[in-house]
């Protein structure tokens, strides 16, 4: 769908939501109403808003994936509302970092699900443009399975895809789905977490220029947001189930080629660390070839057996024991989700963290997410010291 009809798909959902809640109204007048009429109205609200969310978060995500792939001859000018915006943000970040009272009063006035103040919200735009620098800092949450929510806490059902059953065929007219038919479904609950980092911030960034204020900010929460959310995803990788021990050149094969669905290869990929990469990078084949290649159109992009290999620093995902090293292999979009509130927001203080004693003022900025495993079937974890070559081939004798 086009940028319009996703925006009008949005307008019609708002639309649906208003009416229902105007049918809804009119109940309250009704004599004759009874208990399921009230409570079929009320389950279509619901449905209704639920619906109205989905299709706002669609056009969200939509504008950003646009922005993401825009080159910069394509980047047009923001509107007088935008700059508006854009101005009013920095104006406010600047009173904020100042402790102009005006300024604190009203960031400190609200609060969020927790009871703990908002403070500044950081602009949709701007949020977007954190969210392409993170794609540079080789963020695992491009990999995963990613859901923006609007609600602090919530659930979902998933159906693992190993435990999928078919369709049943219902031409029979009084066919019926037997209960063993039904589908193994696994409840997922998550619980938005609030993040939070520091940061000092000088007197002279504060007399800068609004657009080098915003890449300052823009770096350091990209920075922190992408360690940080990285941490989380390599904590439910390292809590998948099914562990394997290699040794052997074979031993790869067979984890890439007989531990998965064969439905999930076509979007598996492997991931190790810098230093499990360096010694998978020495390891050859029976023909003397690299079991690492290259990808012939991105030279710079690795992999084994035609899957991409993604390589994570070992700060972030070291070694399991001693010269023992970390290989995932399958499809981190079944296997993990992140659970996105999407409302990063920026508070300042002259008195916490040592700022009163250094007479300095420094910026926090919360990040509210949550990263939860859905399916433990689709990533298989792996550990090996070290990988002995394929035995060399044997010439054929005349």
């Amino acid at each position: 769908m086009t940028i319009n009809e996703l925006n009008d798909a949005w307008v019609n959902a708002g639309q649906k939501v208003s009416d229902l809640q105007a049918e809804a109204n009119a109940m309250v007048n009704v004599d004759d109403v009874t208990v399921e009429d009230i409570t079929k109205v009320q389950n279509n609200v619901k449905a209704a808003k639920a619906q109205r969310d989905l299709a706002y978060q669609n056009l969200v995500d939509a504008r950003a994936e646009e922005v993401a792939s825009m080159s910069d001859k394509d980047v047009q000018p923001l509107n007088g509302e935008e700059k508006a915006d854009k101005i009013k943000f920095i104006d406010e970040f600047k009173g904020m970092m100042k402790n102009d009272p005006t300024i604190i009063n009203s960031l400190t006035s609200s609060t969020d699900e927790q009871g703990n103040a908002a403070g500044l919200t950081i602009p949709v735009d701007v949020q977007t443009a954190i969210h392409q620098l993170m794609r540079q800092y080789d963020s695992l949450e491009q990999y995963v399975n990613h859901e923006s929510v609007t609600t602090a806490s919530g659930s979902r059902v998933y159906e693992k895809f190993s435990e999928i059953t078919p369709l049943v065929n219902l031409d029979d007219e009084e066919g019926e789905i037997k209960e063993q038919d039904a589908p193994k479904l696994t409840l997922i609950k998550y619980v938005i977490k609030r993040y939070a980092g520091i940061n000092t911030v000088t007197n002279s960034l504060l007399k800068d220029t609004a657009d080098n204020i915003l890449q300052w900010l823009t770096t350091w929460i990209a920075r922190k947001v992408v360690v940080t959310r990285n941490q989380a995803i390599i904590e439910k990788m390292n809590a998948v189930p099914s562990k394997q021990t290699l040794s052997k050149f074979d031993d790869i094969k067979d984890l890439q080629n007989k531990t998965l669905d064969p439905a999930l290869l076509s979007t598996s990929m492997f991931i190790t660390n810098q230093s499990g990469f360096s010694e998978l990078a020495k390891v050859k084949d029976a023909h003397g070839e690299y079991l690492i290649q290259p990808v012939v159109t991105q030279p710079e992009v690795k992999q084994i057996g035609g899957k991409q290999v993604v390589v994570v620093a070992d700060r972030w995902l070291p070694n399991q024991a001693k010269d023992t090293f970390p290989l995932y292999f399958g499809d981190m979009k079944q296997a993990i989700t992140l659970y996105d509130r999407e409302h990063m927001s920026l508070l300042s203080t002259n008195i916490g963290g040592g700022a009163f004693e250094h007479d300095q003022t420094k910026v926090r900025v919360i990040d509210r997410f949550d990263v939860e495993a859905t399916d433990s079937d689709a990533l298989i974890s792996a550990s090996f010291k070290k990988i002995a070559d394929q035995p060399a081939a044997t010439a054929p004798t005349a």
